[in-house]
């Protein structure tokens, strides 16, 4: 029956891409990934959506708290609900600045503002670059999931059919079909959230929960924990929109109104994450011995679910993934084709963008086989890279004068830092490295803007 059911979701959603693209036949470039900036803001909310409460909701987030205790959670919902308000804001001017230069991609708003071709190509590479760990925390999650839903296949098959899937769903009709396949992937995660938490409570009972799990992992918090939770919800939310996913789905929008109005409803998505707490405590106090964190919340699923249930949950878990799979595929591959290689004709670059997209699911699987981790890591490793884009873009967004030169070398400064102070692991008493790193990419922009104004300035 689970997997019946199961399967049965997988076919609707690969009916939702077919009905997507109809009446959209010979998609030009613009319709393939944004949609020709038609969406109004049920698609976009769905969309958005979609790429935000991923595999990592289902998976990351319980296996975190499992890990680590209940203290991992504050960070994790807290730069979620930071970045909404930023969104409400800043979201309306990338999709001004997306339309002034008519940009496909997040390099292509940098491409308009500067006019350099070198910052063009470290936006392009370093996406792509940092954008690798997120595909692989969508292939960890669910190989994590299916595994953790008793099937016992080896992981590379899980993992081809998974970037299968994931193609398929793109080469139907690109951004549409994400869009109308967000929809059922929203239902069925909730749904499957909500009923897991509600089993929880229903069977073993909320306080005896909490009561049997605060026994084993602490509530509290020490200064150092405090510090990293803090600075972390701050260098992620300001990283949050700054994904090339994510400016990309605003350029779906009709208007600008539109992304307002989809902002305003998005915390109501956070009503779930109590019920994947009491998920993850549970599996603290049943004392389960997991092959790995990420099955934290699974490992609830498959002991008081029903089977029809749990086709449900393993649907709504596969299409977290899959969805955001196919979001990141339709950012890299016009990033290659436009960016990085610009001379390609516009007529060849949908084509070449598909090409593009193979390469990386491969090398995404590649990832997942040889170098497994858990799942909050892999969050964090992307967000040191795409969050030291934000001083470029702001500049972009309040069209300021800042030389090209300046922002580039603002990132690749936060860039290296980041990965080196991540592979040195230096004590900084618990902030963020990433944080750290961003204001060592402010520093070195402001110098090299400003230095030549003040040598100017020098008496002779």
């Amino acid at each position: 029956m689970t997997t019946a059911v199961f399967l049965g979701f997988i076919v609707f959603s690969l009916y939702l891409a077919v009905r997507s693209g109809k009446g959209h036949g010979g998609q030009s470039m613009h319709d393939f990934f944004v949609a020709s900036r038609q969406f109004g803001a049920y698609l976009v909310f769905f969309l958005t959506a979609g790429e935000i409460y991923s595999i990592g909701t289902m998976v990351g987030f319980p296996g975190g708290i499992y890990a680590k205790g209940p203290t991992y959670g504050v960070w994790f919902l807290g730069y979620i609900l930071l970045a909404y308000p930023l969104g409400y804001f800043l979201g309306p001017k990338i999709w001004k600045a997306g339309a002034r230069y008519n940009a496909i991609t997040l390099p292509d708003l940098f491409k308009g503002h500067y006019g350099s071709r070198a910052l063009e190509l470290i936006v392009a590479g370093s996406s792509i670059l940092f954008l690798l760990p997120w595909g692989q925390l969508q292939f960890t999650g669910l190989v994590a999931a299916l595994k953790g839903l008793g099937w016992e296949f080896q992981p590379l098959y899980l993992v081809l059919i998974s970037a299968g899937l994931a193609f398929t769903y793109i080469a139907i009709s690109g951004v549409r079909a994400s869009a109308y396949i967000a929809i059922l992937k929203d239902i069925l995660m909730v749904v499957a959230i909500v009923a897991t938490g509600v089993a929880v409570g229903w069977q073993a009972g909320v306080g005896d929960v909490f009561q049997a799990a605060s026994a084993q992992v602490s509530n509290h918090m020490n200064d150092t924990q405090l510090r990293f939770s803090m600075s972390t919800i701050l260098f992620q939310a300001l990283g949050f929109y700054m994904m090339p996913f994510a400016a990309q789905n605003f350029f779906t929008a009709r208007s600008a109104n539109t992304i307002r109005r989809t902002q305003v409803a998005m915390p109501l998505y956070m009503l779930m994450y109590p019920f994947l707490v009491l998920a993850s405590y549970y599996a603290i106090s049943q004392n389960l011995q997991l092959a790995s964190p990420n099955e934290a919340f699974f490992a609830a699923a498959v002991r008081l679910l029903p089977g029809w249930l749990l086709g449900l949950v393993a649907a709504g878990a596969a299409l977290s993934g899959l969805l955001v799979l196919a979001g990141i595929c339709l950012a890299i591959g016009p990033i290659v084709t436009r960016n990085l290689l610009p001379g390609m004709p516009e007529q060849r670059q949908k084509h070449g963008a598909k090409i593009v997209i193979v390469i990386y699911l491969l090398l995404s699987i590649v990832m997942t086989l040889l170098t497994p981790n858990l799942m909050l890591t892999l969050i964090n490793t992307t967000y040191y890279g795409v969050t030291q884009f934000f001083p470029g873009v702001m500049v972009i967004l309040f069209s300021l004068k800042v030389r090209p030169l300046a922002i580039a070398l603002g990132i690749l400064s936060g860039q290296v830092l980041a990965i080196g102070l991540y592979i040195l692991q230096p004590d900084f008493g618990g902030i963020n490295l990433g944080l750290i790193s961003l204001a060592v990419n402010l520093l070195v922009t402001a110098a090299v803007n400003y230095a030549p104004r003040l040598a100017r300035v020098q008496p002779a």
